[in-house]
């Protein structure tokens, strides 16, 4: 449909009404030739804002909360130095990820787990999530944000990309909240659900709740100089001390 290589419009009607675990098992083998992929210049720009906010030295642990087929973990291996772990619900796009990173230079660990219970101490020294906060439930939020400082090392990062609320005059905004309702009808019909929302995890709402879990945080435009992305924001957030 998007591409050659990539899923029919029947097969995204078949990923649509299976829950999001079964949807992205079904999808993870065409995911990177979709438009739902995080596109290189965003993975360009975080690293050039991450570089900026906390020097070229090297991270030791990375990892990539909900990883998908591994798009980040490639973009950020040349940061890592000891190991780089992503962790993710959908078997089927961590088989994608592990074909993906095939060759890369640092060690990586690829987990199928529950990102509100993961399976890691408190030992990464920066986690990143890209794509997914649309199946994190306004409820869940504080949750998803308190099990990523629980693994994070003290002095340790949260780093992210978000957006701010575009203008309601925008088509962006109409075609978001079109999008969300339709979602909202077909998980009333139809069971499991598919949890994929736009417009959450939105700055500067998400700043009180990083802030709540014990976070310091950073924002600034993901694009300074393109006037017309303004609405993207990195985000970082540093983890202070220990939780109790």
């Amino acid at each position: 449909m998007f591409h050659p290589q990539g899923p029919t419009f029947f097969e995204l009607a078949q990923q649509a009404l299976s829950s999001t675990e079964r949807g992205y098992d079904l999808l993870g083998p065409k995911f990177d030739h979709t438009p739902f992929r995080t596109g290189n210049p965003f993975f360009a720009a975080f690293k050039q804002r991450l570089v900026e906010q906390c020097g070229p030295s090297q991270f030791n642990t990375i990892l990539d909360v909900c990883c998908g087929t591994g798009a980040a973990m490639q973009a950020l291996a040349p940061l890592c130095q000891d190991q780089l772990v992503g962790i993710d619900m959908s078997q089927g796009m961590l088989n994608q990820a592990a074909e993906n990173l095939t060759g890369t230079t640092c060690p990586f660990e690829l987990v199928r787990g529950n990102v509100f219970n993961m399976p890691f101490g408190a030992t990464f020294d920066l986690a990143v999530s890209f794509g997914a906060f649309g199946h994190i439930l306004p409820t869940q939020e504080q949750r998803f944000i308190a099990e990523i400082h629980k693994v994070l090392a003290v002095g340790g990062r949260f780093a992210f990309i978000t957006h701010r609320m575009p203008s309601r005059f925008s088509a962006t905004y109409w075609l978001a909240r079109g999008f969300n309702g339709a979602m909202r009808v077909r998980n009333w019909l139809i069971r499991p659900p598919f949890i994929m929302y736009y417009l959450t995890f939105l700055w500067p709402d998400v700043n009180a709740k990083l802030e709540q879990a014990g976070f310091t945080v950073t924002a600034k435009p993901l694009f300074p100089d393109k006037p017309k992305l303004q609405l993207f924001q990195f985000v970082i957030a540093e983890k202070k001390y220990a939780d109790q």
